[in-house]
């Protein structure tokens, strides 16, 4: 295989596991279905990304996370391989999907939150951001409106 398809190959199964777990994967769902089932069984197709897709969600957060990912990327790299070696015209579809997606399924490397609050007035400390941990909270021992001493 060509090195401009193993890369493509790389970048494809990166892109499409990233996307499973992201709020673009509904829109790029059917597009990767066809793609994999290629005059196939799209049912079936479907059904084992969604099984797939499943287990990352549920993995997320989890000490398995980095693992599961890992092992689902290899096998998806393996399945696309194959999948342009007996199919080489479904390369520029992968290409047109990768060009689409990819930025929608990598995360952002600043790893920046963006959060609000709104109604009413907050009496306590208010953390904005992601994976807080080991966090302590130290108090004047005031009081605030809505409380008395």
């Amino acid at each position: 295989m060509e090195a401009e398809l193993v890369t493509l190959v790389g970048t494809g199964a990166t892109t499409v596991i990233g996307l499973m777990v992201t709020d673009a994967w509904e829109q790029a769902k059917q597009r990767v279905v066809r793609l994999f089932a290629h005059g196939g069984e799209a049912d079936t197709v479907a059904g084992e990304l969604e099984e797939s897709r499943n287990t990352l969600v549920t993995a997320t957060g989890t000490a398995d996370e980095e693992g599961l990912t890992s092992d689902l990327t290899a096998s998806l790299r393996f399945s696309l391989r194959r999948l342009l070696e007996q199919h080489p015209d479904a390369a520029d579809e992968l290409r047109r999907l990768v060009d689409e997606f990819a930025p929608a399924a990598q995360p952002d490397p600043a790893g920046t939150v963006h959060n609000s609050i709104s109604g009413g007035t907050q009496h306590a400390p208010v953390f904005m951001g992601r994976n807080f941990t080991n966090t302590t909270i130290h108090t004047s021992g005031g009081t605030t409106p809505d409380r008395t001493a």
